[in-house]
C-alpha cells in the first residue's frame, strides 16, 4: 500500500513536470507566440465559451416524445459510422445537463454554444405537434445557464432533423424544407427568445452539403463517382441545391426574427460556415488563384449570399446555369441577413490547381478529397503536404493539421471580403491523435493546450489589426459523437467514459479555467486533487412565470 502511494505521488509529480516541459515546446516556431497569451489581451465584453451540439451529446433518442432523426436512421446501417457508434446514448447529456452546466460554471466561461434538437421539439416538423417535454428541457438548460451567469449561444439547426421530413419530401433537396425550418426557428424564437440573445440559424451548410450530398458520408448518404459509390445521388448538382435551400431557409427565418421578435427580445442572429484556410501549393499566380477559388467554393459559398445577396462570382463563372439563382425578391431577403458571421476554423491546407495540371488522389493520401477536377470543387484540390513536408503537425483528423497562422489568415479573409462584419469564432479545437489511450494519459492533453494558446495568439493579432471578432468557443466541452467518425476522434476538454457517462477533466480544462481567470502562472496540480472533476449539482428548475 505504502509503495503504491509513493509511486502514485511520483507519477503525479512526473506528469506535472512533463506538462511544464511541454509548455515550452511548440508544434512549430510560430506557436511560440502563444506562450504568453492571456485573457487580458482581449477586449472587455469578448465572449469566451465552449461548444457542443444536440445529437452529438444528448442521447435519450426515444425518450419524452423525441422523434427519429436523420442521424438515428443513418447510424442504424452497418458501415455508415467508422466505429459502429451512434448517438442513441452519446454523452447522455439529456440526463446530465445540470452536471455539464456546473462544469461550464467551474471553468468560468462567459457563454455556452449548444443546439436545439429539431426532433426533440418538433418530432414530425410541421406535420405534428410541438413536444412540451422538449421545450421544457431547453428551457431548463437556458435558465440554469443564466442563473450561473452564462450566456446561451444557440444554434437552431446543427445537422440533425426529423426523419419524417426526409421520408416525405427528401429533406434539404426540397424547397419545402425551407418552410419547415422557418416553422422550427419561429418555435425557438417564441419559446426561448426572451432569454437567448445570440442565435445561429444553421451550422455549416457547406460542410453538410459536401458530406451528405457530395461524399455520401452523412445522411441521406447521396453521392456519385468519383466522390463515392452510393445508391442514389448526383455529387455535381445536389450539393448546390441543398445549400440553396439552406440559404433561403436562413434568410426567411432571419426575416421572421427581425420583423416579429428582434426588437422586443433584443438578440442578434447569424450563420456559421466551416472555414478552412487555404494556402497556394505553388508560389505563382496559378497557385494563388487555386487558393482563392477554394475559399470562394467553401467559405464564400455560404457567406456571400447572406451579406451580398448573391453567390460568389467565382462560382457563378464556373457553374453557370447549374448554380441556382436567387429571384429579385429572394435577393432582398438574403442581403444583409446576418448581424454577425460565425467561423468554425480548425485547420489550413494547400490548394492545388486542377485546371492546368491533373488532380488525382493517391489512395494512401487521406487528406485528399476526390473530384478536384470537377466544377463542384472549383477545379482545385486541397492537400496536406508540399514536397512530402506536411503543412503542420498532424492530429486525430486527417485534414486537421496544426497551422495557427491560418486563424489570422481566415479572420483577415472574412474581414476584408465582408467589410469587417462582426465575427465570432464559433468553433476551434484540437483532435487528439488516434493512439490507444492509457488511463494515466487521458488527462494529459498538453498538445490541445498548446493548440489553443497558439490559435488564440494569432486571433489576438488579427484583432489588433482591426478585425471585429467578439467571441471564441472551444470545440468541444467534452468528447462526443463525431458524426461518421463515431467516438474515435476526440476534441473534448473533458474525456467521457461511455460505460458510466462520467466526465473526466483533462489538462486542457485546467488550462482553460486558468486562462479565463487570467491566471497565466497557475499551477496544474489541481487537476489531480479532484479526480471526479465535478461537484454534485443542485437541482435548479425554471422559475414560475
Amino acid at each position: 500500500m505504502g509503495l503504491r502511494i509513493i509511486n502514485s505521488s511520483i507519477f503525479i509529480v512526473l506528469l506535472i513536470l512533463v506538462y511544464a516541459s511541454f509548455s515550452g515546446h511548440a508544434f512549430s516556431e510560430e506557436v511560440v507566440e502563444g506562450e504568453n497569451i492571456t485573457r487580458s489581451q482581449f477586449p472587455d465584453g469578448f465572449l469566451f465559451g465552449a461548444a457542443t451540439s444536440a445529437y452529438q451529446i444528448e442521447g435519450a433518442y426515444l425518450e419524452d416524445g423525441r422523434g427519429l432523426s436523420n442521424w438515428d436512421v443513418f447510424c442504424s446501417t452497418n458501415g455508415n459510422i467508422a466505429d459502429g457508434g451512434n448517438g442513441y446514448i452519446a454523452d447522455d447529456a439529456y440526463h446530465h445537463y445540470l452536471e455539464d452546466i456546473e462544469i461550464l460554471h467551474s471553468l468560468g466561461v462567459d457563454a455556452y454554444r449548444f443546439s436545439i434538437s429539431w426532433t426533440r421539439t418538433l418530432p414530425k416538423g410541421r406535420f405534428g405537434e410541438v413536444n412540451p417535454s422538449g421545450i421544457l428541457f431547453y428551457n431548463n438548460i437556458i435558465d440554469n445557464l443564466l442563473l450561473r451567469g452564462i450566456k446561451p449561444f444557440v444554434t437552431i439547426h446543427h445537422f440533425d432533423y426529423p426523419q419524417e421530413l426526409e421520408a416525405i419530401y427528401g429533406g434539404w433537396l426540397s424547397p419545402l424544407m425551407q418552410e419547415d425550418f422557418v416553422y422550427f426557428a419561429e418555435t425557438c424564437f417564441k419559446n426561448f427568445g426572451d432569454r437567448v440573445k445570440y442565435w445561429t440559424t444553421i451550422n455549416e451548410p457547406n460542410t453538410f452539403s459536401e458530406m451528405a450530398y457530395e461524399r455520401g458520408v452523412y445522411p441521406p448518404g447521396h453521392c456519385s463517382p468519383p466522390f463515392g459509390n452510393c445508391s442514389a445521388g448526383n455529387s455535381d448538382i445536389e450539393p448546390l441545391i441543398a445549400v440553396h435551400n439552406m440559404m433561403l431557409a436562413h434568410g426567411k427565418a432571419v426575416k421572421v426574427y427581425r420583423e416579429r421578435f428582434q426588437a422586443k427580445q433584443g438578440g442578434i442572429i447569424g450563420i456559421t460556415a466551416n472555414a478552412y484556410m487555404y494556402e497556394p501549393l505553388t508560389d505563382d499566380e496559378i497557385g494563388k488563384a487555386a487558393a482563392e477559388r477554394l475559399l470562394a467554393f467553401t467559405v464564400a459559398w455560404v457567406l456571400d449570399p447572406v451579406v451580398f445577396g448573391e453567390y460568389p462570382p467565382e462560382m457563378q463563372r464556373i457553374h453557370g446555369k447549374e448554380l441556382p439563382k436567387f429571384t429579385s425578391e429572394e435577393k432582398m431577403v438574403m442581403k444583409d441577413s446576418v448581424d454577425f458571421i460565425g467561423i468554425n476554423h480548425y485547420a489550413t491546407l494547400y490548394a492545388k490547381d486542377c485546371i492546368y495540371s491533373t488532380c488525382k488522389c493517391d489512395p494512401l493520401d487521406s487528406t485528399c478529397v476526390p473530384g478536384g477536377d470537377r466544377p463542384i470543387r472549383g477545379f482545385a484540390s486541397s492537400v496536406g503536404d508540399r514536397n512530402g513536408i506536411p503543412i503542420g503537425e498532424p492530429t486525430g483528423m486527417a485534414r486537421f493539421f496544426v497551422v495557427p497562422r491560418g486563424m489570422e489568415g481566415m479572420v483577415d479573409y472574412v474581414k476584408n471580403r465582408y467589410h469587417n462584419k462582426p465575427m465570432f469564432i464559433t468553433e476551434n479545437g484540437y483532435s487528439s491523435p488516434n493512439n490507444p489511450i492509457k488511463i494515466n494519459e487521458i488527462k494529459d492533453d498538453h498538445k490541445r493546450v498548446e493548440y489553443h494558446k497558439a490559435y488564440l495568439s494569432y486571433l489576438s493579432r488579427a484583432m489588433n489589426n482591426g478585425a471585429d471578432v467578439r467571441g471564441y468557443f472551444i470545440w468541444s466541452l467534452m468528447d462526443n459523437f463525431e458524426w461518421n467518425l463515431g467516438y474515435k476522434v476526440k476534441f473534448g476538454l473533458y474525456y467521457v467514459d461511455h460505460r458510466t457517462s462520467h466526465r473526466i477533466p483533462q489538462l486542457s480544462s485546467v488550462w482553460y479555467k486558468d486562462f479565463l481567470s487570467n491566471n497565466a502562472n497557475a499551477k496544474t496540480g489541481v487537476l489531480f486533487n479532484n479526480r471526479d472533476g465535478i461537484n454534485s449539482p443542485s437541482q435548479v428548475t425554471r422559475p414560475e412565470a
